[in-house]
């Protein structure tokens, strides 16, 4: 059996979720084809540490951090303190969660930068970058969209295309737009750092990587592409591989370029780093050497990705790992999408999100899905559907119909006719267990292969077998009989028996489950040795509870019903709901004032502010900065009066402090009905008069 073969040292990974949202079914999918995996080495003996961490840097982050008005770190901490109840409630059993803002991460990304360079594998260049006129930023590759310049696909992000895979420069984009404001970006002059990926060390060690059976045939092949200058259907070329963009500029949540001030690692070469810094972490808490480790040649390291982040595990991070010196991983295991009934994409308001933590609030029993996605997983690179009348129909009669109930026909009569003890298998008992037990060793192989499709239908078939035995020999007839008491023993002793198998091949996949069996038969904990003796007669077991309960079709249509559509607003002038209701009392705190407006200039840097210069009746000028650079020139507005907020407190801008604001009206929606319209009292009105 696989079992006996020498004891490997594994080191198993999942991709890094950034860390601005929880856990999505995607998310929940790839860790349990993971989790699966490390639970079928480690019954095979072998050694496995499998770690997780949060990808927390990048520009997202950091905006949607000022967003929620929280640091970057507070921002992330937040989101890391939701992700346990996600793993505990799918049995993903991570030996370490780990932070990419962990200090062992920023060390470790800073030597590995140290080792390129010493390499020859960095170099700066002048470069010309996209950068946003109204947000006064440079703008991070995934907030520039535009059309694909390869495959000319809309709506791509700035640094590749999720439609061909291609790898691109956000300058090279077609009709490029900011996805934070919408602006057309201008380009502006930056010093940035490259890893050269197209240095020929580079080339001929991934050309050699890629090709040698590490990847699926399907992966490899798709990559290969990337290496060959080829000529696109639209007349373009492709060049093979270019060098890579590491650096981003201040303003930038991120680990600091080892002495370059401002300038900072993009987010994708520390990213998969913290693989690394989340094992050092681990090993570190266990008193283990993370260098003595890693370091070990029997080590094998594999990562376990979606398609959509294949470039950068099979390209990047290689690279990275062999021209710093360090061990390069052994396999990259890559999935598809998930996708729901029939093909159609995950929308929650279309009804055909799956939210697993809604899931697990229905009590829908976690291995249920388990089950599920693993019976539609294989070890090839393809799309699953989830699909709720398959789902239903799986869980009921394999999981239910097919496997459980052989427990529940058979252990009722050894616990009352037998005190709980099992009898001697007669021969065709000891033909059914013989066949499960030649069987194991292949479905092991199946479920280390990640074949596990394949895997649950031999168990599958199994269980029929089973189950004919059960339906031949009738224990439920037997125990009528006068003089059959023997037999009935035999014949259910032989459905333990055979219901310990099985189990043993399902643990992987049903880890909960395998260990109610593994107390209700009163076993160690399985491994897929233990396929190779029987419990034997004499053997007691402990009374049968039920294990597992069917679907009901009221949970899948509470899983997939819509989130219920919010109250209408009323309709009201001016396209927006009226705020709530405030007292006499609230609207006197505000103080507001009639203003001159003294000077007017527009702000260097910003294509939406002007600066005022206003008199509000106190012997000295308040500076306030407004946003109506759209509607208003500057010379229009000197010498006008207007209406202020006095006793707002100042806040410090980029630009310098504004100490009020200036009143003005717009449409609820600015789109449909553009226009700033600044208030402008009644002649009459003078400096410092109060508005009440």
């Amino acid at each position: 059996m696989t079992a006996m073969s020498a004891p490997r040292k594994l080191f198993v990974t999942t991709a890094l979720p950034y860390a601005n949202g929880n856990f999505h079914i995607g998310h929940i999918m790839e860790y349990i084809q993971a989790d699966i995996w490390v639970r079928t080495q480690r019954m095979l003996g072998h050694e496995v540490n499998f770690v997780g961490a949060d990808d927390t840097h990048g520009a997202p982050i950091m905006i949607a951090a000022e967003k929620a008005g929280k640091t970057p770190q507070q921002f992330v901490a937040d989101i890391a303190a939701g992700r346990k109840p996600y793993l505990d409630g799918f049995h993903i059993a991570f030996d370490n969660w780990h932070s990419t803002d962990a200090p062992e991460n920023h060390a470790l990304a800073q030597q590995i930068y140290l080792d390129l360079k010493a390499a020859g594998l960095i170099e700066t260049r002048v470069i010309e970058q996209f950068f946003d006129p109204e947000k006064n930023m440079f703008l991070p590759d995934r907030f520039i969209k535009g059309e694909c310049p390869k495959c000319h696909a809309k709506d791509q992000y700035g640094d590749n295309c999720e439609v061909c895979g291609a790898v691109y420069a956000p300058t090279d984009l077609i009709e490029p737009f900011s996805a934070l404001s919408g602006a057309k970006p201008v380009l502006k002059s930056s010093e940035h750092f490259f890893f050269k990926l197209s240095d020929p060390r580079c080339v001929a060690f991934l050309e050699e990587w890629t090709q040698d059976g590490r990847l699926q045939p399907e992966v490899a092949n798709k990559v290969k592409e990337w290496f060959t200058v080829r000529t696109n259907p639209d007349g373009t070329q492709s060049e093979g591989l270019g060098d890579w963009d590491i650096s981003r500029d201040a303003p930038y949540f991120g680990i600091e370029i080892p002495g370059a001030p401002g300038k900072y690692f993009y987010v994708w070469l520390d990213a998969p780093v913290g693989y690394l810094a989340s094992l050092k972490n681990l090993l570190e808490k266990r008193g283990q050497s993370y260098e003595a480790y890693i370091a070990d040649p029997a080590l094998e390291q594999f990562h376990f990705i979606g398609k959509d982040i294949v470039t950068f595990h099979t390209l990047f991070w290689p690279a990275m790992l062999k021209f710093s010196g360090r061990k390069t991983p052994d396999s990259v295991f890559v999935h598809g999408f998930l996708t729901v009934n029939n093909g159609e994409k995950m929308s929650k308001s279309r009804g055909t999100g799956l939210d697993p933590l809604k899931y697990l609030s229905l009590g829908m029993n976690p291995e249920w899905l388990r089950y599920y996605l693993a019976a539609k997983l294989s070890a090839r690179n393809e799309d699953i559907d989830f699909n709720r009348d398959d789902f239903m129909a799986r869980v009921n009669a394999d999981l239910i119909g097919k496997f459980v109930n052989i427990a529940s026909r058979a252990a009722g009569f050894i616990h009352k006719r037998f005190g709980g003890q099992l009898g001697a298998v007669s021969a065709d008992g000891d033909a059914l267990l013989s066949h499960l037990q030649d069987a194991a060793p292949g479905v092991a192989e199946l479920l280390a292969e990640r074949d596990y499709g394949k895997a649950l239908r031999e168990i599958m078939l199994l269980a029929d077998r089973v189950n004919e035995y059960v339906d031949q020999n009738k224990p439920w007839e037997l125990a009528k009989q006068e003089g059959m008491e023997a037999r009935l023993q035999d014949v259910c002793s032989a459905c333990i028996e055979a219901f310990r198998l099985l189990t043993i091949l399902l643990k992987p996949v049903l880890p909960a489950l395998a260990a109610q069996v593994e107390g209700f038969v009163q076993a160690a904990p399985f491994t897929f040795d233990s396929a190779r003796s029987l419990l034997g007669a004499g053997h007691r077991i402990q009374e049968y509870k039920h294990l597992m309960q069917r679907v009901d079709v009221k949970q899948l249509d509470a899983l997939f019903e819509p989130p219920a559509a919010p109250e209408p607003e009323a309709t009201v002038p001016g396209g927006e709901a009226l705020a709530p209701t405030i007292t006499i009392d609230d609207f006197a705190k505000i103080d507001l004032r009639i203003a001159l407006i003294v000077n007017c200039e527009a702000v260097e840097g910003s294509t939406k502010l002007l600066r005022l210069t206003l008199d509000v009746g106190e012997g000295r000028h308040r500076n306030v900065f407004s946003g109506i650079a759209s509607a208003y020139q500057p010379a229009d507005l000197i010498g006008k009066h207007t209406v202020m907020v006095a006793n707002l407190a100042p806040r410090k801008m980029k630009f310098g402090v504004s100490e009020g604001m200036v009143l003005a009206a717009s449409h609820g929606d600015e789109k449909a009905q553009p226009g700033i319209y600044v208030l402008n009292p009644w002649p009459g009105a003078t400096p410092g008069m109060r508005v009440r």
